[in-house]
């Protein structure tokens, strides 16, 4: 099981650059709102895009989808794991508890 991360912790940790954040919705959802500097990520790609957008294995990664209920991001999560990354954690509240508690979101497409 992924250890979990508060969303405390992981604004802290997206303030200083201290994690790369990881949205395992993707697509429009993606496009529609994220948490700052997220790369999307979705279960079906990991094995064809995860060493590009995430090449140092032993770097802090956090991978989130809506809310608790949703699933995904703890799916991408053990894929990452099972890869190879050390360091993965997981925002189970997601984007929904973000946005409910006021902070900072961006929104389109990924560029580079």
């Amino acid at each position: 099981m992924t250890e979990l991360i508060s969303r405390d912790e992981l604004q802290v940790a997206i303030e200083t650059g201290a994690v790369t954040v990881v949205d395992a919705l993707g697509g429009s959802y993606y496009e529609q709102q994220h948490l700052p500097g997220a790369v999307p990520l979705v279960e079906a790609d990991v094995a064809e895009q995860a060493a590009a957008l995430l090449p140092d294995k032993d770097a802090a990664i956090v991978t989130y989808c809506s809310n608790p209920q949703c699933a995904n991001s703890g799916r991408v999560a053990d894929m990452l794991t099972r890869a190879g990354y050390t360091n993965v954690r997981k925002y189970r509240e997601g984007i929904q508890d973000w946005v409910e508690a006021g902070l900072p979101i961006e929104s389109g497409v990924r560029v580079g």
